[in-house]
């Protein structure tokens, strides 16, 4: 390849995503990762694109957000230049309410959601009735409906991405000399990477256990149950995730800790009482010190960049990281939040 102007080590959703937006604004790109791409946690089978609660809004929920409405318009390009799908489709989504004090809860975000997210999206209390043959228990009656959740398949989203890289002239390596411009994008081995270099802990990987049904639910919404989701994908599948698991012996095996969630899936969703399950996956997903994603300067690598801890919001913040990353990089232009900042997940030493 000839001379590049930025190096990202790492392909998963991160690393695609910063490659896709630098590519765009006509930088050089090469995109390097020994183990391919999507091949770890960007693997996975869930893919719920859903906002956090519209209420004590802080600087991560309003990030989010615009990442959530730049995400049609970004997705749409990349299908376009690569001609592969990526699943994505802001189809919504439904939750049980509880109680009455669940009730007023809804009713107040309702409002909430007005002021925050303007025209942009609905938060809306509904009657299951509404949601007919897909909606979820619920013991009062009532569910939650938001517009503004979008379902994305995430291994479709991986290939839909190298494509478009490739449409462009850029091509993923397994390995590649040390440029002068690097963005690490190296998921839980860079943050293990991290944690030796500081001798204490940065971030680390928390396992998830998933599983994939086969039921075609179209374009209905993903649901949200009880801390656990459920998302129809567009190839006839749907898909329940996940555990957290911080103790771990295997991360990619699957056990009995998955059954609970299939259980527990079907007992909510009744349609899906008899859909088999096709494929059960696990692995890690990085989550920083702080939970929100480390973006900026890289911490021990002077004059390099790091991209790192997208966790389980990774595929819902990627639009807007690989802006901000593209804006820093490219343009010295510094647009990242405070709280997103590598300092905000470096442990302070005794004695600081």
């Amino acid at each position: 390849m000839a001379r590049v102007d930025v190096t990202i080590r790492g392909a998963g959703i991160f690393g695609l995503s910063i490659a896709w937006t630098c590519v765009q604004r006509g930088a050089r790109v090469r995109v390097v990762d020994p183990h391919g791409a999507g091949s770890g946690a960007s693997g996975g089978i869930v893919g719920a694109l859903a906002p956090h609660v519209p209420e004590n809004w802080n600087e991560k929920k309003a990030f989010q957000l615009e990442s959530l409405l730049m995400a049609a318009r970004f997705w749409a390009g990349i299908e376009a230049a690569g001609g592969q799908p990526s699943g994505y489709a802001r189809s919504g989504r439904l939750q049980p309410i509880a109680d009455t004090r669940a009730l007023e809860l809804a009713q107040t975000r309702a409002a909430t959601a007005r002021a925050l997210w303007g025209d942009a999206a609905e938060w809306r209390v509904i009657d299951r009735a509404e949601a007919d043959r897909w909606a979820p228990t619920s013991v009062t009656g009532r569910l939650v409906q938001d517009t503004l959740s979008a379902r994305i398949h995430p291994r479709m989203a991986c290939t839909a991405l190298v494509a478009a890289l490739r449409a462009h002239g850029t091509e993923i390596s397994r390995d590649a000399p040390t440029q002068d411009i690097e963005i690490w994008a190296t998921g839980v081995a860079g943050l293990q990477e991290l944690n030796g270099r500081n001798g204490r802990s940065v971030g680390a990987g928390i396992k998830g256990q998933a599983a994939l049904l086969r039921y075609d639910a179209g374009h209905l919404p993903q649901i949200f149950a009880d801390g656990l989701h459920v998302v129809p994908h567009a190839d006839g599948t749907v898909a329940i995730g996940s555990t957290t698991e911080r103790d771990w012996t295997d991360p990619t095996a699957t056990d009995t800790a998955l059954n609970p969630l299939i259980d527990q899936a079907r007992a909510a969703v009744p349609a899906l009482a008899g859909a088999p399950v096709i494929e059960r996956w696990a692995g890690l997903r990085p989550r920083a010190r702080s939970r929100a994603p480390m973006l900026g300067p890289h911490p021990t690598k002077p004059g390099q960049f790091i991209a790192n801890g997208g966790f389980k919001i990774g595929f819902g913040m990627a639009p807007k990281v690989a802006q901000v990353m593209a804006d820093l990089v490219l343009d010295a232009r510094d647009a990242i939040p405070d709280g997103f900042r590598p300092d905000a997940s470096m442990p302070r030493h005794q004695g600081a």
